[in-house]
């Protein structure tokens, strides 16, 4: 089995550097966007997919719907793939979701409807969990820049750090069956004892 993981096209708020965690505020792609998820579905033309995930936000959809175009691919939304609830952040730039990120801990709250990011790491575990237990050979999931850097990083036995690397638009990350396994392990152990 493998599993590609691949961030969303430039979308209207990624191209401000906004946050939008909010799937009932309809945050659709850029023309830019929009091209970038057609190099994807050129990248991934070679490979059959079994299965497309996306998260429940416009902008993974949409870039399913570009790198997809043509292609007779069951589709499913897995919400535990979302973006985080940032509660007043919502809408603020990521500079400001960041420096408040960077001196709170991992329980914290980012106001009221938000998550904790010991809460999202152990979403992302069991949405990860969610596709390790497909039985396609090849499952494409279109989610966002954290999930996908948490994914990475554990990949590499590393646990999530307090401020995580963007990851770039529409380029696709694959994980053997094992890999994406071990990966989600990480997260699981860090959600169990995190260290910050």
């Amino acid at each position: 089995m493998t599993v590609v993981l691949a961030r969303h096209g430039e979308s209207e708020y990624s191209a401000r550097s906004l946050c939008n965690g909010d799937p009932s505020v309809p945050v659709a792609l850029t023309e830019r966007g929009r091209d970038e998820a057609r190099q994807l579905g050129l990248a991934l033309r070679d490979t059959p997919i079994g299965l497309c995930v996306t998260s429940a936000l416009l902008r993974t959809r949409e870039t399913a719907d570009e790198a997809l175009a043509g292609r007779d691919v069951p589709r499913l939304v897995v919400p535990a793939l979302n973006d985080p609830l940032v509660g007043r952040f919502e809408g603020a730039t990521v500079e400001e979701f960041g420096a408040w990120a960077h001196v709170s801990g991992s329980a914290a709250l980012p106001g009221p409807g938000g998550e904790s990011r010991l809460d999202v790491v152990g979403r992302y575990a069991r949405g990860f969990r969610f596709l390790l237990e497909r039985s396609e050979d090849t499952v494409l999931a279109v989610c966002h820049s954290l999930p996908i850097a948490y994914a990475l990083e554990a990949r590499d036995g590393r646990a999530p750090a307090q401020s995580m690397p963007m990851v770039p638009h529409a380029t696709a990350y694959p994980f053997t069956r094992d890999e994406l396994d071990a990966a989600t392990s990480v997260l699981e152990r860090w959600v169990a004892e995190p260290t910050w």
